[in-house]
């Protein structure tokens, strides 16, 4: 007795699965959660520079959300700063209610990536956000609104 043509098509489909071959029913992963930077020699300063660094007006920036990696807002870009060393930072206020109020703190431009009308942040876990510490008007100086700088971009 020979088997049927399609027989043998699935009996050849359910061998290419179990091969190794993709699985549909498994479905694509998922970004649940925040991934870790990888583990590599770059510098923030380097890692902002693959994910081509492009020009923004400042004043654009103040009261964009930050998002976390499950796009939940940390809070709300109060003011872009100087650091005496000469770094840019996102000041954020965090711990909150639903991302108003809280402690600002100083985000570095390094560590995050616009992404549309938000700001995506990339380099620092979650739950890192509220140790960094608390940021203090006369610790750096602020950018006026006019001033260009260079932000990463990013896309989801």
């Amino acid at each position: 007795m020979r088997p049927s043509r399609s027989v043998l098509a699935l009996a050849l489909v359910l061998g290419a699965t179990a091969a190794g071959a993709p699985s549909f029913a498994a479905g694509p992963p998922h970004a649940s959660t925040q991934t870790q930077p990888a583990e590599d020699a770059l510098t923030p300063a380097e890692r902002m520079a693959t994910r081509f660094p492009q020009k923004v007006r400042v004043g654009d920036l103040v009261g964009l959300p930050l998002l976390d990696f499950d796009d939940r807002t940390l809070g709300f870009v109060t003011e872009v700063a100087r650091t005496p060393e000469g770094g840019i930072v996102l000041v954020v206020p965090v711990g909150g209610w639903f991302g108003r109020g809280g402690r600002p703190v100083p985000v570095p431009i390094e560590t995050v990536a616009i992404l549309g009308r938000q700001i995506a942040l990339l380099d620092i876990p979650r739950d890192d956000l509220p140790k960094l510490a608390a940021w203090t008007p006369g610790a750096g100086q602020s950018v006026p609104a006019d001033d260009i700088i260079r932000i990463a971009i990013t896309r989801r």
